[in-house]
């Protein structure tokens, strides 16, 4: 009985998305070709649609006034310029360069650079300004968000700072988003007060970011000058179902970061370039639960045919992320200079089939994670590194069929293609057909002994201690500053890694934009056929 009331619920729902779209309605936001729409502004547009509607913006430079800023029911920490709490809206710009959704204030040029010009959220009693979110999508499931630019949307003293945000939920430990799509997006910001702290908390800090969020695509998508990461997936726990396609991140702390991010995860043809750490996955407390596990599900396949594991990263182009001189905060500043891509208390990832070059530290690296504190999930909590640390070691990896080139100029003794170390007794990280461009050894030498003492993914132990090169865990250390003592800086065996000298924010270069952005529309006066 209870199957048959949920297949029959399961139909109903159907007929209403399907009635739903069939009676979609277009409202438009500006002028587009001499046609005015219904709208002046975004957020009145969305306030007035109904699922499976289409809001279209004509190109404008929507800013982001004082009195503009929303935040949902019962979530009063996260204030947003233009807040989605419907399921099922699409809204999509006119053209991808010249739809502009900004942070600065009416009046002023588009995504200025000026201190005067920016917004820094609402007034918080007795602490400093809330910070502005951009789009905001709160718990609204199947949206979709296309063809169009966020700049400087700066942080704050609450959760804020992010150019476009499907958030299910931030930091309630609960998946409560379901399904997104975000195709042909920029995020950028132009302003930075200065190296201070005040100046970082100020930073805008991720540029298109899905948190507590199960299923949905990214394809075609660029971001820079964020003090965190370009791109975010995490606390989706082993449901994270994403795919992340053609995205291109530079120009900041980490080009992508995913916390407590797992199960079927798909970054594929992308680039990651000019960052400090190009990728960053990572287990910690933040964002939870951990840890971050790209295990597969029961009855779940693997995303891609021959990986390991559901978490693959996979036929991207990894180079030149060897910039310290990028906004950087947090625990995305200790994301080591001159990296590729680090699995930082990961389980269970495959990297596949991608390229890394002139990565000056290392192409890749396998390290643990230390935190402080509970709940310390799956973590080793107490122990070597204090009564009070929290270790996520990193196991069960594969490293399968990439292409190294030209990595590891920095020249300390364990720079090169990759390197690994666990500090405890876990199953091993494998590595197989990873190649150096043009036929020579992979380096250091014990990373091409990698390939020999552990070629096969199954699941043996490997050692406490295990590392590619001796010094290879001092220097990682050294390069990240992390402090394991406090106030004991890190000791460099080899000598010191590069530092920032002067913080360069990039002006955002034209990105493609979408070629018919009519396609699926319903007909209206922008779009007189459908498309």
């Amino acid at each position: 009985m209870r199957r048959a009331l949920a297949v029959l619920l399961l139909v109903f729902a159907a007929a209403l998305t399907l009635s739903g779209a069939a009676g979609a309605r277009v409202l438009r936001v500006g002028t587009y070709h001499g046609s005015r729409g219904q709208f002046r502004t975004i957020q009145a547009a969305v306030r007035a649609a109904h699922p499976g509607d289409w809001i279209l913006l004509a190109p404008g430079d929507y800013k982001t006034g004082p009195g503009s800023i929303t935040t949902p029911k019962g979530a009063k920490d996260v204030p947003a310029a233009v807040l989605i709490t419907q399921a099922g809206l699409h809204l999509r710009g006119m053209n991808r360069n010249s739809v502009i959704v900004d942070g600065t204030r009416p009046g002023s040029r588009v995504c200025s650079r000026s201190g005067s010009a920016q917004n820094f959220g609402l007034k918080v009693r007795k602490h400093r300004p809330s910070g502005v979110n951009g789009i905001e999508i709160y718990k609204a499931g199947h949206v979709s968000i296309e063809n169009l630019t966020v700049c400087n949307f700066l942080g704050g003293s609450q959760k804020a700072g992010n150019g476009i945000w499907w958030n299910g939920g931030d930091g309630s430990g609960k998946v409560q988003g379901y399904g997104f799509y975000g195709g042909y997006l920029s995020a950028t910001s132009t302003y930075l007060k200065n190296k201070s702290a005040a100046g970082e908390y100020t930073a805008a800090q991720y540029g298109i970011f899905s948190s507590n969020w199960s299923g949905g695509t990214w394809n075609q998508i660029y971001a820079s000058n964020f003090n965190d990461s370009g791109f975010y997936i995490g606390a989706c726990q082993q449901i994270c179902n994403q795919t992340l396609n053609h995205g291109h991140a530079q120009y900041s702390a980490l080009g992508y970061s995913g916390s407590n991010s797992g199960g079927r995860l798909l970054i594929e043809n992308s680039e990651f370039d000019h960052n400090e750490d190009g990728f960053d996955t990572n287990s910690f407390n933040g964002d939870r639960p951990a840890p971050q596990n790209g295990a597969c599900p029961a009855g779940v396949k693997p995303p891609v045919a021959g990986a390991h594991t559901c978490w693959v990263f996979f036929h991207n182009n990894v180079h030149d992320n060897n910039n310290p001189n990028v906004p950087a905060a947090g625990s995305a500043a200790a994301g080591p200079v001159g990296t590729g891509l680090s699995v930082s208390g990961g389980r269970n990832d495959t990297i596949m089939d991608n390229t890394f070059t002139h990565n000056n530290a290392w192409g890749l690296i396998f390290v643990p994670y230390l935190d402080t504190g509970k709940p310390c999930v799956s973590g080793t909590y107490g122990g070597a590194f204090g009564p009070k640390s929290c270790l996520w070691d990193d196991w069960g990896d594969a490293l399968v069929g990439n292409s190294f080139s030209s990595n590891g100029s920095y020249g300390h003794p364990s720079n090169g293609d990759f390197g690994q170390i666990n500090l405890e007794t876990h199953p091993t990280n494998c590595y197989s057909g990873n190649h150096e461009t043009g036929g020579g050894a992979i380096t250091p030498a014990g990373a091409q002994q990698l390939q020999t003492t552990h070629p096969a993914c199954n699941r043996t132990p490997q050692t406490a201690g295990s590392s590619s090169v001796k010094s290879f865990l001092g220097e990682v250390l050294c390069d990240s500053q992390i402090q394991i003592s406090r106030r004991t800086p890190a000791a460099c065996p080899s000598g010191p890694y590069p530092r920032a000298t002067r913080i360069v924010m990039r002006p955002l270069a034209k990105q493609r934009t979408m070629p018919n952005p009519c396609a699926g529309v319903p007909a209206n006066p922008w779009c007189r056929r459908r498309a």
